[in-house]
């Protein structure tokens, strides 16, 4: 059956059409965003959701969401979905972060040009019958220093333009390396020397809580006197309040804002401020800018749906379509993994260690994690996956760890889980052998080779003799037919496992014929789903 998505914003013709073209169904309502009460009364038949920003999807609208396995977000900003319950239900929010980035970094130069020349004041004095020439005194762009807070990928289209102008670019950026710095042709500074040194202030950061209120009262004491500031990223970046105190003082000379603290935006401390130029959220508005992020999204929400590649996701690690088959194998082991132990654990996990070996070191190894959380967490919360795994762990606050080393061994490459509780450790290792069926090779340290099956019996016991005649013996006489047998122990006479592949489920009068064998310590019935 083909996947099913429903379209409630506006798109174009050409980005539904790709839905259809890729082997997905669309349903497209472009007005029902605006209608809460309709759209969560049919958003539990859909596989996917497309939207721009009249849709809301809320933490009701995601409830009533049953069968909704991806929101896309035509555009950059998702604060019209609640990512976080979006997550906790195994949904992933896409957005297209790329689609509008050239028209959002010329916009930022189109208010650049217009605060450094004061056009639109100019405008509406010759539009007034007035000639007012040499009220309009501007400033040159050329030989100026632009501060670039936000060297990331609209930042880095800004400093290329800027340079082109024969502007000299400085970037503040934690996350800029030297050499990238080097590459882009601009100069790495701390935030202390852009604000002393810039002509021209540009913001290109997201909003999180160490960039909001970036540029605060305290900060804009700290600027150039006559510097110009941009803001086209977020609103709240930068203090209205305080900004438009430093332009009444004269400190600061002229200010570019497409974005406010809150939108729509009525009023604001800027508004009729001599040299404020303030436009209505318009980064993103252009032809191709709409086009571009509808296109990107029909795309990213297909790939998922029919090939299960993640792009631009923001609760999800990103699969590429080309990495998803040579992937697929190795997040089913990583599940696996996670099922074995999260079904013979029987005390609340305090810490997880995930440990990637050899070639596996080397892959995605976020969604690899993601999978052995999820394969953890299943045998207590059954709807659980990939993408709402991440968040119960760390809203238990399980401690997490990933370790990746070189190949050593005796195996290309493999993952080993290991996981603590207040009174014991549990670890299990596995690979992934040619016909691409995952495998365990060491549990407790002793190392075995044991294909996955659907039911799977675990028993660990002291090393005795005549326990393999008892185990098959018993599992005989209860018709149970064992597919696959695997032992191993630490020393003679120490301790042992058995893993048993079998055709189907233990019963409980089993399971207790087992137990009561004085060397046994544990029996396990497990189940995987490796079909």
């Amino acid at each position: 059956m083909a996947p099913r998505v429903l379209v409630s914003d506006e798109l174009s013709e050409t980005a539904v059409q790709i839905f259809r073209d890729r082997g997905v169904e669309v349903d497209f309502q472009p007005k029902l965003g605006k209608d809460k009460e309709k759209l969560a009364e049919i958003i539990g038949n859909y596989d996917g959701l497309a939207i721009r920003s009249a849709t809301k999807a809320t933490e009701k609208l995601i409830a009533a969401a049953t069968n909704l396995k991806v929101i896309g977000r035509a555009g950059i900003g998702v604060d019209n979905v609640d990512i976080p319950a979006a997550s906790r239900r195994g949904i992933i929010v896409m957005n297209t972060p790329f689609g509008n980035s050239i028209t959002t970094a010329e916009h930022a130069i189109a208010l650049m040009f217009a605060v450094a020349r004061q056009l639109p004041a100019a405008d509406t004095s010759t539009q007034a019958g007035k000639w007012e020439k040499s009220k309009f005194m501007g400033v040159e762009i050329t030989g100026k220093t632009l501060g670039v807070i936000g060297a990331g990928n609209i930042g880095g289209i800004v400093c290329k333009k800027a340079i082109g102008l024969g502007m000299r670019v400085i970037a503040y950026d934690p996350f800029l390396s030297a050499e990238r710095a080097q590459e882009m042709g601009v100069t790495k500074v701390e935030l202390d020397e852009l604000l002393a040194q810039a002509d021209f202030i540009t913001l290109h950061v997201p909003m999180t809580d160490k960039t909001r209120g970036i540029l605060n009262r305290e900060a804009l004491a700290k600027t150039k006197p006559g510097v110009r500031i941009i803001n086209c990223a977020r609103g709240g970046l930068v203090d209205e309040a305080a900004l438009a105190d430093a332009i009444k003082s004269g400190h600061v000379a002229g200010a570019g804002f497409d974005v406010f603290e809150v939108e729509p935006a009525t009023e604001s401390p800027l508004f009729g401020l001599p040299n404020v130029v303030c436009t209505p959220h318009l980064g993103a508005s252009t032809t191709e800018a709409q086009e571009n992020v509808a296109l990107q999204v029909a795309e990213q929400m297909s790939d998922y749906l029919v090939k299960g590649a993640v792009s631009n996701a923001i609760n999800m690690p990103s699969i590429t379509a080309e990495e998803a088959p040579i992937l697929k194998p190795f997040i089913r082991l990583a599940d696996v993994l996670g099922a074995f132990v999260g079904q013979v654990t029987e005390n609340a996990i305090k810490e997880i260690e995930i440990l990637y070996d050899g070639s596996t070191a080397a892959m995605n190894t976020k969604a690899l994690t993601s999978a052995v959380l999820a394969g953890l967490i299943r045998p207590q919360v059954a709807d659980v996956n990939m993408v709402s795994a991440p968040v119960m762990i760390k809203e238990k606050g399980i401690i997490l760890s990933e370790v990746k080393r070189d190949k050593s061994g005796v195996f290309d490459g493999y993952i080993r889980l290991t996981v603590k509780t207040d009174t014991q450790t549990r670890a299990i290792a596995g690979t992934v052998f040619s016909d691409g069926k995952p495998r365990f090779i060491q549990i407790k340290g002793i190392n075995l080779d044991a294909d996955v099956g659907n039911h799977m019996v675990y028993i660990s016991n002291t090393d005795v003799p005549g326990m393999i005649g008892f185990i098959g013996t018993t599992l005989g006489e209860a018709g149970v037919n064992i597919a696959n047998f695997q032992l191993g122990r630490d020393t003679q006479g120490g301790d042992a496992i058995a893993l048993l592949y079998v055709d189907g489920p233990l019963n409980d009068d089993v399971v207790a014929k087992l137990t009561a064998n004085p060397a046994i310590r544990q029996v396990k019935p497990l189940v995987f789903n490796v079909d």
